[in-house]
């Protein structure tokens, strides 16, 4: 059975995997969908909305523009995704946007797109989870008044869930997923039944209320401004479409194949469900305001500060189903769930791309690792962290976050279809293939008129955004951009320093090697250090104590002398009572008459069983090591000495089933089993050194 401490984590996150075990967690498409697709298939639930509340502020009259600006983030959404599908045959790896614009348009072009994306995926988790606490809050109050609290809930256990593995995760999204895609798709084939074929009449909660416009009778530039800023609001739709090209290696063979046709089946059910939901929002009269408050009449009246602003899928439903009907409640409560679900998306790219990045030296390398459960761990929680203080600073106010947002995802567009469109006329130039040429040229204009209108969009996003909250996104960006840039500096100056020349000065043997014990008092520590130095057989060897007490020090002199200890003793004088500082003092003038000599330093310490003991041992050599190490031309040496407890500890770990799961990753064996890690105490010193 695995020790007590491992227990909560093997019970939150399941046995451990061996790294030969990473091939069955890759995904086939009908778990790829859920997993990397959640996040655009869920915008249908508050993009149409964000499209009709920025009409609304010239008055209901203007809802008449709404299809055209449907129209427009339609074409937008096929010319991404048919993009996107080049991107993934050409850039299979994962490395998605990153991988191609580094690749096509330099190191700054790379790290650009890495700081979008970085910054987006977190944006994606706090808007994702913020919007679902809103449509859960209409049912239940307590969510409402609790909003910041459950979110931080609500991001832990998607946490806890993606530490379990991408398949065990993609498995439990994929239920509320292809709910919600079933409840929607349900929504609009009744709706339009019931409309064109049956003419009945089909009313919204708010088809009887009016809007008071904050600016009629726009023309000229307002209206092309406002047209404009509906466009880049309607534009949430699109979020997450690039997941699946940073996700290409999590898919089941072909990789690429695959990747491209789950591409192709999540902007076909996009752009299904979002045009259903805005035509028959359109036709029931669906009323919504950026300031309900305000804005919403009812009876003539401003709604107050009381009325609760129901999403635009909740009040379709309620027109479609009937208020409160089952088919409504089902919808409602796989609605709240899926956005829950839909940072599921950033907790697939987050950490891939993290890794990715940590592979090329711009992120702490921590973040390449595989866990227990063979996903990236660490990226996980750091996305987690992110997320959980976004929802905190801004109070999981959906609308509040939704200005941020987008504007990291049309940075990566616009500079990835740029990237491939270099990419193709590279392969052009060699290609002699008619077929593939052809073939070549096609996806080349594809990615180039991708890359116009993304790019476009994007001027057209900052151009409306930038001043509503915009601009924290922007600076995200550049503070990720400047941080991966200075870890980048630090692996590169490091790596430099440490690689090894042929006449490197650290090839030539030293003169001699000078040992020194440290000694506080004469017992078994001690000397198993001075055992294990002299069989070092160094050049010189001595061992130092430091005289904080006169009478200790004579002591230990004759305690010395009287054994006939065959090294001899050195006292340092501490008229202060500090020990750190004379022995550095010491070291560094042994260096300073001897240069080309090595300094070995020797300290016994303890090994305890239970943590509380280290608080009371040690302390001493901690303080000194932290200093001798800072020292060139000194090695540093703990010569280890196993207390009781500390036997007792090995005895329990000897005792317990080495069958459970990481044990033998970990380095437990059963008593008596060969192989590295046995040990029987005799040869137990550890090293650390700086030359």
């Amino acid at each position: 059975m695995p020790k007590l401490s491992d227990l909560p984590k093997r019970i939150l996150i399941g046995r451990a995997q061996r790294s030969d075990q990473l091939g069955e967690t890759l995904l086939p498409k009908r778990i790829a969908l859920p997993v990397f697709a959640s996040d655009p298939l869920s915008s249908v639930a508050y993009a149409p909305g964000e499209v009709l509340m920025v009409l609304s502020i010239a008055g209901v009259s203007f809802y008449r523009l709404s299809p055209w600006v449907t129209l427009a983030i339609v074409v937008l959404m096929a010319t991404v995704v048919a993009s996107y599908r080049q991107n993934v045959h050409a850039y299979p790896s994962g490395g998605g946007d990153y991988e191609v614009a580094t690749t096509n348009l330099g190191r700054r072009a790379g790290l650009t797109v890495a700081s979008a994306l970085l910054v987006d995926y977190v944006m994606t988790v706090a808007v994702s989870v913020s919007s679902g606490l809103e449509n859960l809050g209409s049912a239940v109050p307590f969510v409402a008044q609790n909003k910041v609290a459950c979110g931080v809930a609500v991001v832990a256990f998607l946490t806890l869930v993606n530490l379990r593995g991408v398949r065990e995760s993609g498995v439990l999204f994929a239920i509320p997923t292809y709910a919600f895609v079933a409840g929607v798709l349900g929504v609009v084939v009744w709706g339009l039944f019931r409309w064109l074929g049956l003419g009945d009449h089909m009313a919204a909660p708010t088809a009887g209320y009016t809007l008071r416009a904050e600016q009629t009778h726009l023309a000229g530039f307002a209206m092309v401004f406002l047209l404009l800023r509906t466009f880049s609001s309607g534009c949430a739709a699109l979020t997450g479409v690039e997941a699946i090209s940073n996700g290409v290696p999590a898919f089941r063979k072909p990789k690429s194949r695959n990747a491209a046709t789950t591409l192709a089946m999540m902007g076909a059910l996009a752009v299904v469900m979002f045009i259903g939901i805005l035509a028959l929002a359109l036709h029931t009269k669906v009323r919504m305001a950026e300031v309900p408050a305000t804005d919403i009449l009812i009876n003539g009246r401003p709604a107050g500060g009381g009325y609760h602003q129901d999403p635009i899928i909740t009040q379709v439903a309620a027109a479609v189903f009937g208020n409160g009907s089952i088919p409504f409640v089902f919808l409602a409560a796989v609605t709240a769930l899926v956005l829950f679900l839909a940072a599921n998306t950033a907790y697939n790219g987050f950490p891939v791309l993290g890794s990715i990045l940590a592979r090329d030296r711009y992120l702490p390398r921590q973040l390449a690792t595989r866990g227990d459960r063979l996903a990236f761990s660490n990226g996980i929680v750091l996305l987690a962290v992110f997320a959980a203080i976004l929802i905190y600073v801004y109070g999981g106010d959906s609308n509040r976050l939704l200005q941020l947002y987008i504007v990291g995802v049309f940075v990566s567009f616009t500079l990835s279809q740029t990237g491939m469109v270099r990419h193709w006329n590279r392969h052009l130039r060699t290609e002699q293939d008619p077929k593939k040429r052809a073939r070549m040229k096609r996806s080349r204009a594809i990615n180039t008129f991708g890359a116009f209108l993304t790019g476009l969009v994007l001027l057209i996003v900052m151009a409306t955004k930038f001043l509503h909250g915009a601009w924290v996104a922007v600076s995200g960006m550049v503070v990720f951009y400047l941080l991966m840039s200075a870890v980048h500096r630090h692996y590169s100056r490091v790596s430099e320093e440490l690689e090894a020349d042929d006449d490197a000065p650290e090839q030539l043997l030293p003169s001699r090697v000078h040992s020194v014990v440290l000694v506080s008092k004469l017992h078994k520590p001690t000397l198993r250090a001075l055992a294990y130095a002299r069989a070092a057989r160094p050049s010189t060897l001595e061992a130092v104590t430091v005289s904080v007490d006169g009478e200790e020090t004579r002591s230990l002199q004759e305690d010395w002398d009287r054994r006939g200890i065959p090294v001899p003793l050195k006292v340092l004088a501490s008229p202060y009572r500090e020990v750190t500082r004379p022995v550095i003092d010491y070291v560094k003038g042994v260096r300073r008459e001897s240069p080309r000599d090595v300094v070995t330093i020797y300290i016994p310490e303890y090994v305890v069983g239970h943590w509380y003991e280290h608080l009371l041992h040690n302390q001493s050599a901690l303080r000194l090591k932290a200093r001798l190490l800072f020292l060139p031309g000194v090695m540093v040496t703990s010569v280890p000495y196993q207390l009781e407890s500390a036997r007792d500890a090995k005895q329990r770990l000897v005792r317990r089933d080495f069958s459970a799961p990481g044990a033998v990753r970990r380095g437990y064996q059963k008593q008596g089993a060969p192989g590295r890690g046995a040990n029987d105490g005799t040869n137990d010193s550890t090293t650390q050194s700086r030359t």
